[in-house]
């Protein structure tokens, strides 16, 4: 059987680094080994590693976005010359990440060589928007613009049911596909091992509570509700410790906010962590995961602490808490910090409860980034053939 050509489109790739990102490589590292792919990312001026990954990469000149960490592709004032560096590569669809410059350039490519271009609908878009343009109807002319994008695409990937409702909410009118993410994490092979080597790192006791946030450091996140109702626990004389593992341009004000608060006794601010091996014995480690969010769609850490036996709390109601079922394989709590203290604490108390919820995560929330990447192949497949039909 031929292998199917793969263009992947995103406005980022390392040495950033995002859930957007590393959602890619495992797609394209899984879909490598039978499939021809290529990604076209813009130019940050560290490319030197671009050579070690088993797909092909392709960068188009960019320019920074001051405060944002993100790159411009130059696609509009270099297209000519791009029109004709892709009329010499072969794809037989087009999956784009994100609907920036680069999302619109792959939209443009499968015109011109009329083949099926879909999207993964990742973020929302709202919440990016008001934190740096700090105008709400800003905010929203901005998200109509950027769904023009998704509405010139064949298909596009929501990440789960909630989700797909923002989308439709935000203006897209096509069809959607339900995908939904995956880890490339198996759970600790050895977990005494995994537990000293966390306390030693991070001086924890042996049956001290541990708490955890992954991700990036941004209030976007919600990162000063998780702090308060941290406050609120530690009020109520229960010991912990808490880590936030991740990097982001909050991390200074965090820092501030906890030093305030007195509170860097039970608050350890890891830093980025890259070290897999150590990111899964902390996930392991951890009691449970905080993740009150409201800005975050599906995220990956959620799905790679359940991979860990370590549950998540959401907020009620929340985009990202879509694919659990509250008591069954995580738990939520209305976005009150008080309400969200007294859950945790009834979470701790509740052995039984916690144990099947444990499992529960486990059993249902880690799916292998190789099934995703096979579905996600297979839809592929069937785009393919619903274009050609359309053509005849």
């Amino acid at each position: 059987m031929e292998r199917l050509k793969i263009g992947m489109f995103m406005d980022s790739f390392y040495p950033d680094i995002n859930g957007v990102i590393l959602v890619m490589e495992h797609l394209l590292r899984c879909m490598s080994e039978y499939a021809d792919v290529t990604l076209v990312v813009p130019k940050t001026g560290s490319e030197k590693e671009d050579d070690k990954y088993p797909f092909k990469i392709i960068r188009i000149d960019s320019v920074p976005l001051l405060k944002t960490g993100y790159n411009l592709g130059m696609v509009d004032l270099e297209y000519a010359k791009m029109k004709r560096m892709f009329k010499k590569v072969d794809f037989d669809i087009i999956h784009i990440h994100s609907p920036f410059s680069l999302g619109r350039l792959g939209v443009r490519v499968a015109r011109e060589k009329h083949i099926p271009v879909i999207a993964t609908m990742h973020a929302r878009w709202e919440f990016e928007f008001k934190k740096y343009l700090k105008s709400n109807t800003i905010a929203k002319l901005g998200v109509k613009h950027l769904i023009k994008t998704y509405n010139k695409c064949d298909k596009c990937i929501a990440l789960n049911k909630a989700l797909e409702k923002v989308y439709k909410d935000y203006g897209y009118t096509g069809d959607f596909k339900i995908i939904n993410n995956g880890t490339d994490l198996e759970i600790v092979s050895n977990p005494k091992e995994a537990i000293q080597l966390v306390n030693e790192k991070y001086h924890i006791k042996d049956k001290e509570i541990v708490f955890l946030f992954v991700g990036r450091i941004i209030s976007i996140k919600n990162i000063y509700f998780i702090l308060d109702t941290l406050k609120e626990l530690k009020e109520r004389n229960i010991s912990f410790k808490m880590l936030f593992v991740g990097s982001g341009p909050d991390f200074n004000n965090l820092k501030t906010k906890i030093k305030a608060y007195n509170m860097s006794d039970e608050v350890i601010m890891t830093g980025k962590i890259m070290d897999r091996e150590l990111l899964k014995a902390i996930y392991y480690r951890a009691t449970l995961f905080l993740f009150p969010s409201l800005f975050d769609s599906s995220s990956l850490v959620q799905i790679e602490a359940a991979s860990q036996e370590t549950p998540t709390i959401f907020i009620e109601g929340s985009v990202t808490s879509d694919t659990i079922e509250n008591n069954i394989n995580g738990f939520t709590e209305k976005e009150d910090v008080h309400l969200f203290a007294d859950r945790i604490q009834e979470i701790l108390n509740n052995k039984t409860l916690y144990r099947k919820v444990q499992q529960g995560a486990k059993n249902d929330l880690a799916r292998s980034w190789k099934d995703i990447a096979k579905e996600t192949y297979d839809f592929y497949l069937e785009m393919i053939e619903q274009y050609k039909s359309k053509a005849l």
